[in-house]
């Protein structure tokens, strides 16, 4: 079944096409526009943990054997589990203690996805960063594809600084001042557009 974008995204490519010609030419490029939600929030974080630098199908194996320890990969499962039988899914010690602490924040509610709705991309990045092993970069990926927030721009990602470069900066990579400066003219729809110059520079459709 195919992917629905979210509500705002063919009003986003129409103002953006309309604002910014190099948009307007990626838009026209890749018609395929994909902005998946992976679901589930502690899933979709949990996975973000296990795959911290390493390769996705290293990653996508330690996933299966860690899931398969519970029935549901739930905060309540995890704390249940001896830390001994999750590091021998292939987890690093620390990545363990990731894992329970972002179980933990969940449990006691210093992490409330029911609350997120009512809360501004800033406040929501604070409290997951609060998480031990969830930098800004993890948060910010997070509420691009599972919050879907329209006017997310991530200064520090490798690609989006790459293809900043190539479009608009005759391949000189930006600063994040720099990025971040450009990134303006591209609000509110800075999620789609981070989108598009992600897509033009990996044939697979993005996701996280």
């Amino acid at each position: 079944m195919k992917t629905r974008p979210p509500g705002y995204w063919h009003t986003a490519c129409e103002e953006l096409a309309a604002a910014d010609p190099v948009m307007a030419g990626l838009i026209a490029r890749y018609p395929d526009c994909v902005l998946g939600n992976r679901g589930d929030p502690f899933q979709t974080l949990a996975r973000a943990i296990v795959g911290q630098q390493i390769s996705v199908k290293a990653a996508d194996s330690i996933w299966a054997r860690f899931a398969a320890l519970m029935e549901a990969v739930a905060p309540a499962q995890l704390v249940e589990l001896d830390p001994e039988s999750i590091a021998g899914c292939g987890l690093s010690r620390r990545k363990v203690e990731y894992l329970v602490d972002l179980a933990g924040h969940f449990i006691d509610g210093r992490v409330e996805p029911a609350r997120w709705k009512r809360m501004g991309d800033e406040d929501v990045i604070a409290e997951l960063v609060d998480v031990r092993g969830i930098g800004r970069w993890t948060a910010e990926m997070f509420l691009i594809f599972n919050l879907q927030r329209p006017d997310v721009w991530p200064v520090d990602d490798i690609g989006l600084q790459k293809a900043v470069a190539r479009y608009y900066l005759e391949g000189v990579r930006p600063t994040p001042s720099r990025l971040r400066a450009h990134g303006e003219r591209h609000a509110p729809w800075r999620t789609v557009a981070t989108w598009y110059l992600w897509r033009s520079l990996d044939p697979t459709v993005v996701q996280y």
